[in-house]
């Protein structure tokens, strides 16, 4: 029986869309958990609309024309599932993912690639790095294009000592506290996350901490995101303090930030994070590995610091050095960071996107 509705829905759907012109609308996909993917495909939409592109709900798969469709990321190409979208025109964010580092569906996800680049009309990426490993799988550079995960500056005001002491007070974290903040999803699944997603380096935010603490006797961590066990319970172990917070919406995030001295990126492997991009925002000092989009948009020194993946020791000499520093002798550092992330606003990269969508899907 639910065979017979899917197929009535589909031909009432193809029949409502009799006039549509083959490409002419534009459908996205986030990973509807409402975690970082799905804010991106609304600030997708937004550049979109602005553009004259006209969105369409992923019912309208079923169109009676072709259309275009955006994933939010690389892993739909896991297996070929995605062919019955074909002949519309497929287009994907492909932010992460390493081949032949040991991961069975990175390798997996780059192989679909490999296989089916030439059905591919659009890839995403937002680095170099990332940029030079699609174009490893053989893929025409014509249909690759990197633009950095963006951030919308209206979320994420400039610090100010008021709000940093009003946070803290409602997140009852210590006034006094140098804290530290770490706000992602850094465990496997969606559980407690106990077993540590290591590209996400949490084992190496751990023992930049432990060597931090000896250091800093105010030391507080401010930990957000799902899935933070396997940290929390390090933490638990050094006996180092800290707050997990939770926010419903992403924008809340900047809240987290206002409460901060530094953060730390100790990942592995990255496509942005968007804390690059939030912490400078915000007028707190980054420190971070070079991963993802850091390893193009951080200049070390001038807007923040940066060291090789793993350096622990460098990593915490670095979160020391903002430790001792007054706020005098910051200044020219967040300064600089705020003026990288107004360059890579949302707002900052309808260009970019415009180039994207020519040829991809009709603008209006």
């Amino acid at each position: 029986m639910k065979s017979v509705y899917q197929g009535v829905a589909k031909s009432i759907l193809r029949a409502a869309s009799w006039n549509w012109k083959p490409y002419s609308r534009l459908i996205l996909y986030g990973d509807s958990v409402g975690w970082s993917l799905d804010w991106d495909m609304r600030e997708l939409a937004n550049i979109s609309r602005r553009l004259g592109v006209r969105l369409a709900h992923p019912l309208w798969k079923h169109a009676a024309a072709p259309q275009s469709f955006f994933f939010a990321s690389q892993f739909f190409l896991e297996n070929d599932e995605w062919f019955r979208f074909l002949p519309g025109r497929i287009a994907f964010s492909y932010f992460h993912g390493l081949p032949n580092t040991g991961d069975d569906l990175m390798d997996r996800v780059y192989n679909g690639l490999q296989l089916h680049h030439e059905r591919v009309a659009r890839v995403q990426v937002t680095h170099t790095e990332m940029r030079d490993v699609v174009l490893s799988a053989g893929i025409d550079p014509s249909k690759v294009f990197l633009i950095p995960i963006g951030i919308n500056l209206d979320y994420f005001p400039a610090q100010s000592a008021e709000r940093k002491k009003a946070t803290r007070g409602k997140l009852d974290i210590p006034q006094s506290a140098f804290v530290i903040g770490s706000f992602q999803k850094d465990g496997v699944g969606w559980g407690d996350g106990m077993e540590p997603k290591l590209i996400k380096g949490p084992d190496v935010f751990l023992e930049t901490i432990r060597r931090l603490k000896g250091e800093i006797p105010e030391l507080f961590v401010l930990l957000t995101g799902p899935a933070r066990g396997y940290v929390k319970h390090g933490l638990d172990e050094m006996g180092v303090p800290y707050k997990h917070a939770y926010y419903k919406h992403y924008p809340e995030v900047a809240e987290m930030f206002a409460a901060l001295d530094l953060y730390i990126v100790a990942s592995r492997q990255e496509g942005g994070p968007k804390a690059v991009l939030e912490s400078m925002a915000s007028g707190v000092p980054l420190v971070t590995t070079r991963v993802g989009q850091a390893m193009d948009i951080v200049r070390h020194g001038v807007n923040g610091w940066m060291t090789d993946v793993e350096n622990t020791e460098a990593l915490a000499a670095f979160a020391l050095q903002v430790y001792r520093s007054d706020s005098d002798s910051l200044n020219a550092i967040l300064n600089a960071g705020r003026a990288t992330a107004e360059a890579n606003s949302y707002d900052s990269q309808t260009e970019l996107w415009a180039s994207f969508m020519n040829g991809f899907v009709e603008r209006g």
